[in-house]
């Protein structure tokens, strides 16, 4: 008997830039290509993180690679953002990091103190993120082939007990939690480039988001619906694929979304919304509205948490999209990034 092979619908014609910026073309690679063929007729939706039974022991796990151009700019590097994007990636699927390996793919002609220096930045990120560094693998590639250096961390980690999230536990009513300023990351990297004759005083949330993870999970628990730390397309993108697999609305009051006027004035010139842009150190959580009060008090009370707000609710309607109520009274959809509005950032 033969199996036919699984269907495909991707249907584009060849990979952009616009694939990998994490909105609309990159779901539809992700779930149109990847998902079809490689994880067959699974019906659980992608996250940031895999959870994976093993032998009776319950582990997450993850994998991130990072192509960010410059290397280092204001507020980190692309060694500190390797280990914190991949801590973060398992901490909002509810999972502390227990052990990182990390690949190097490096090209030939690397000065060898920007090496050094990256290999230090990565293992003091490490030390401050309490997650240890255990493996390895590196690679050399042709000069002109490899942007000087790319990064790849994969990372294990231990459920936390009592956080158990889904885009299916998400109910009406809900509350949407975010951890602090939107968009400094994405648009630090922009301004790193030199490209534009733009100035400002501006640096990259890059950080690992654990801390404050554990003390929502302490202070809600099971009233924690859902998380996502929202990198490439913004908290948009990443409130749009909540919206979308859980079938229901998402309304936000743009007066609560905190968002620093350096980005916000850069957005404004530059044509871009400030919900689109990445975060490498922020988080996005839906909580109980019981637990609301005492989710948003426990995150304040955590060293780098006082920026935490509540943004939103969830609501019936429109079912799958995202809603911003305007400082005028208005009101206006929140579409998921389309195009690469923005160079690579992580």
């Amino acid at each position: 008997m033969t199996i036919a092979p699984p269907k495909i619908r991707f249907r584009d014609p060849q990979v952009e830039m616009a694939h990998g910026a994490g909105g609309i073309a990159s779901r539809r690679l992700v779930e149109g290509l990847f998902a079809s063929l490689l994880f067959g007729d699974a019906k659980t939706p992608l996250g940031d993180a895999a959870h994976v039974n093993m032998n009776g022991s319950a582990v997450a796990f993850t994998t991130d690679s990072f192509v960010v151009r410059p290397l280092r700019f204001p507020g980190g590097s692309i060694g500190e953002l390797a280990v914190n994007g991949t801590v973060n990636d398992l901490a909002v699927s509810g999972a502390r990091a227990e052990a990182l390996v990390v690949s190097y793919v490096l090209e030939a002609g690397l000065p060898t103190d920007i090496l050094e220096a990256e290999v230090r930045a990565m293992a003091e990120a490490a030390q401050r993120a309490g997650v240890m560094i255990v493996g390895g693998d590196t690679k050399v590639v042709e000069h002109g082939k490899a942007d000087q250096m790319y990064i790849t961390t994969s990372g294990i980690g231990r459920p936390i007990p009592g956080v158990n999230i889904s885009a299916a536990a998400v109910r009406t009513g809900d509350k949407i939690l975010l951890s602090g300023p939107i968009g400094d990351h994405g648009i630090t990297i922009l301004l790193a480039r030199g490209e534009l004759d733009l100035e400002a005083d501006l640096r990259s949330d890059t950080r690992s988001v654990l801390p404050l993870v554990e003390a929502l999970a302490e202070a809600a628990g099971a009233g924690i619906r859902w998380m996502r730390d929202p990198t490439r397309g913004g908290v948009a993108t990443s409130l749009n694929e909540l919206a979308h697999d859980c079938g229901l609305g998402i309304l936000l009051s743009e007066d609560r979304i905190p968002v620093h006027d350096a980005v916000r004035g850069a957005c404004e010139l530059l044509g871009l919304d400030p919900l689109h842009i990445a975060n490498e150190g922020q988080f996005l959580a839906v909580v109980a509205p019981e637990c609301a009060d005492a989710a948003l008090d426990a995150v304040h009370k955590t060293r780098g948490g006082g920026g935490a707000v509540l943004i939103g609710e969830v609501d019936r309607g429109p079912a799958g999209s995202v809603l911003v109520t305007t400082l005028y009274g208005g009101s206006r959809i929140v579409d998921m990034l389309v195009g690469d509005p923005l160079p690579r950032i992580c």
